[in-house]
């Protein structure tokens, strides 16, 4: 979904860890030439609790089931992104796959609407390292 730069996105996003990985989606900013990782999830739709909105992201983009759903926080996120300004307002929480063969899998290519995208398991050295780049920053904090 399109969405204006000059309005503020609500998402719900799930922290997904096993050990000292975290299952997240790859982005790749074209103007910055640059590839990030997020958590997964997605855009919470109006009248919809953001728990639920998690839910339905998972089910939708890579048809898996959470259990152990734990609410974190609610960050904000100001960023550019091609060239774009965004606005978040993210509602975090922590969750496990309730099929214990996705921890397994390596990754599993999905899609977001008419962009093909990928999710895997990255070690959380690489993300505080640096050498791999974590959206928002202040992420890590939470996993």
């Amino acid at each position: 979904m399109a969405h204006q730069s000059d309005s503020i996105r609500v998402l719900a996003l799930g922290i997904i860890r096993c050990g000292d990985r975290l299952f997240l989606s790859q982005g790749y900013d074209a103007s910055k030439q640059q590839t990030f990782y997020r958590a997964l999830g997605g855009g919470v739709d109006f009248g919809e609790y953001s728990r639920d909105a998690l839910i339905r992201e998972f089910q939708e983009e890579i048809q898996a089931h959470l259990t152990n759903i734990r609410y974190i926080t609610c960050m904000e996120n100001i960023f550019v992104y091609n060239d774009r300004p965004g606005h978040e307002l993210i509602q975090l929480y922590q969750c496990d796959f309730a099929n214990p063969q996705w921890y397994e899998i390596p990754e599993v290519t999905f899609w977001e609407g008419d962009r093909q995208k990928k999710a895997l398991w990255v070690e959380m050295e690489r993300l505080a390292s640096g050498e791999l780049r974590l959206v928002p920053e202040q992420f890590l904090q939470y996993c």
